[in-house]
């Protein structure tokens, strides 16, 4: 809950620290593109004032369709808008889209070729109203369809910069977003996000944090714990969940001997088994240890509740970084 005693607004992510915030950095990357292009629609399923549309919706309201309550409309029209020569851009919460419209993602975007982009509000564990509305398998989903890219963006900064991305990018695409006043937790002046390209944002050769999506800021805040024990932790930040940095994520769990991947995700189908893949088919054996929604829905409750119910804090990421490196080392260390 929030100072209030209240659960806090859908997606509004006000329990996490960062010291400096954007307002609502997808819609300004949206309408800045737009002012350009005149190729870019906007679409909705009745949720633009959750979705952070409002600013495109009044900037270009020719060129914004809200298709109510129907995300399988939403789809459709998205795909015929990409069929036109349009670059659709379609928002709903990440449940709505790949649990009610997955088929017509499937076969509207994803085996067309459609140059859709989807972008999808609430993901994981950033509401309290229950297993209705945390979209803890959405990645699982579309990272199974052929020709998709999809894309989990840790803060502000890459969330612009993924956004301007994915419109320059011709193809379907799936993207999490975070809306609101989102925190900005990578260095604009130095960060690049580039689609497929798993960035470090730590060093380190004693433990490898791999991480996607907002679980970025918890992430760091464990590698300082760890930094202050004297334990070199390299972060990873891995944005795009397909197509996956699998080369990035080899070469570093054999500098480091040891990794943990963190998700604001199940552990099923989502950056744990990307790793684990990319492990596999690059030969490198090493513990490793998953940090997200273990097989399980997630409860009501205010956000830091959660966090911990689920095992999803800086404390839980530290804990399993100290365990995968007493199984390096043959012992078990807690």
């Amino acid at each position: 809950m929030n100072a209030s005693g209240r659960t806090q607004a859908m997606g509004v992510l006000d329990d996490l620290s960062a010291e400096r915030s954007r307002d609502a950095p997808f819609a300004t990357a949206l309408t800045d593109v737009a002012r350009e292009r005149l190729d870019v629609v906007g679409l909705s399923a009745d949720l633009a004032k959750y979705t952070d549309m409002l600013p495109f919706a009044a900037a270009f309201p020719e060129r914004f369709v809200n298709v109510g309550m129907a995300e399988q409309n939403l789809v459709c029209i998205a795909a015929g808008f990409a069929k036109a020569g349009f670059t659709p851009v379609a928002t709903t919460y990440g449940v709505f889209a790949t649990r009610r419209a997955l088929d017509f993602i499937a076969i509207q975007c994803a085996y067309a070729r459609a140059n859709v982009k989807l972008v999808a509000g609430l993901p994981g564990i950033t509401t309290g109203y229950g297993a209705t509305h945390q979209a803890i398998d959405d990645l699982a989903h579309v990272r199974a369809l052929p020709n998709m890219v999809v894309i989990d963006p840790a803060d502000a900064v890459e969330l612009d910069q993924a956004t301007r991305a994915v419109l320059d990018y011709e193809g379907p695409v799936y993207m999490r977003l975070l809306r609101g006043s989102v925190p900005e937790v990578l260095d604009v002046s130095a960060y690049r996000f580039e689609i497929g390209r798993a960035r470090l944002v730590r060093d380190g050769d004693g433990v490898a944090l791999v991480s996607t999506g907002m679980m970025l800021e918890r992430v760091l805040e464990a590698a300082q714990s760890l930094a202050d024990q004297g334990i070199s932790a390299a972060v990873l930040n891995a944005a795009t969940l397909k197509p996956f940095d699998d080369k990035a994520v080899a070469e570093l769990a054999r500098e480091t001997g040891a990794m943990v991947t963190i998700e604001n995700h199940s552990v099923i189908g989502g950056l744990h088994s990307a790793v684990a893949e990319s492990l596999i088919a690059h030969d490198v054996s090493v513990p490793v240890k998953a940090i997200g929604m273990q097989d399980e829905f997630g409860e009501c409750g205010s956000l830091p509740y959660l966090a911990e119910r689920h095992g999803l804090t800086a404390g839980d990421i530290e804990r399993a970084a100290l365990q995968v490196i007493g199984a390096r080392h043959g012992r078990t260390r807690t």
